[in-house]
């Protein structure tokens, strides 16, 4: 624990210097009010590797990869877009296996384990545009549809409903953005149960060049139930230091990945390639 908070220590220090700051995602979660503009199309891929990832509803604790992840935004307006999320697919090398909820569903053998992720589908709207000295707001809906597979492991069959409010700044050369909101998350031991819980995300991205920036964030959710939550809507937070290069409407994102909370990761990587373009013309 002594390690994780002292790489989150350095995260924040690590912010420092000149440049270009757009609101294009990787490798953050947390979303930018701004949207990717009307009649553009970003298609996001990448892959994470992280370290002792742990799925308390089936047990199962190993290294994970996920990967080709791909996202794709659809700038419906200049101010709102359309979001496909969470297309990839996940490899787990078991570590550990101990007695779960949701054990008894697993039907797999050997000691790895794979599935396809969960799709989210979302939208985005900038609510009120960004000032000299007043940051923007937005609106983020998501539904996480229930495409991983239990038997597999990986996944707990269940549709989780999330809403946020965004704001962003851009103060020389950094951006701010923090959202803050709720997730609906189904009990996948009882449908007639959820867990109701709080979301945030901070992040800062600093020009270093015209077309480099140091990045930092810290994101995740707060489980507000008394007790003992539902397996799989735990606290988790995990915390993010990367870069970011761009090229025109090409950029390439890599960061460190810092599991904050007892079920999150120990530690792993991330890297990616975002492309925008302008793909329709608007009426």
């Amino acid at each position: 624990m002594r390690f994780r908070q002292a790489v989150v220590a350095g995260m924040l220090l690590a912010i420092a210097a000149p440049a270009a700051v757009s609101a294009q995602q990787r490798p953050f979660v947390t979303e930018d009010p701004e949207s990717v503009g009307g009649g553009v199309l970003l298609i996001e891929t990448g892959f994470d590797y992280v370290l002792n990832q742990e799925f308390p509803a089936s047990g199962l604790t190993g290294n994970l990869i996920r990967g080709p992840q791909i996202g794709i935004s659809i700038g419906l307006s200049d101010i709102a877009e359309l979001q496909i999320d969470g297309l990839s697919f996940n490899r787990l090398g078991l570590t550990d296996r101990t007695p779960a909820p949701l054990s008894e569903f697993l039907d797999f053998e050997g000691n790895a384990t794979s599935s396809i992720s969960d799709i989210v589908i979302g939208t985005k709207v900038r609510l009120i545009d960004e000032g000299d000295r007043a940051p923007s707001f937005g609106l983020h809906l998501a539904t996480k549809l229930p495409n991983a597979s239990n038997e597999d492991g990986l996944g707990l069959d269940t549709i989780d409903f999330y809403a946020s409010v965004l704001a962003g700044k851009t103060m020389d050369t950094v951006r701010v953005v923090a959202s803050g909101g709720i997730g609906i998350l189904s009990d996948p031991t009882s449908g007639n149960r959820q867990n109701d819980v709080l979301t945030y995300g901070v992040s800062i991205a600093r020009a270093m060049t015209y077309s480099t920036e140091v990045v930092a964030e810290v994101a995740g959710r707060l489980n507000t139930r008394q007790g003992t939550p539902p397996p799989g809507t735990e606290d988790s937070s995990v915390a993010r230091l990367g870069a970011r290069a761009t090229w025109g409407t090409m950029r390439l994102d890599g960061a460190l990945v810092v599991g904050l909370k007892p079920h999150d990761p120990d530690i792993g990587v991330t890297a990616g390639f975002t492309w925008a373009f302008r793909a329709f013309s608007l009426p």
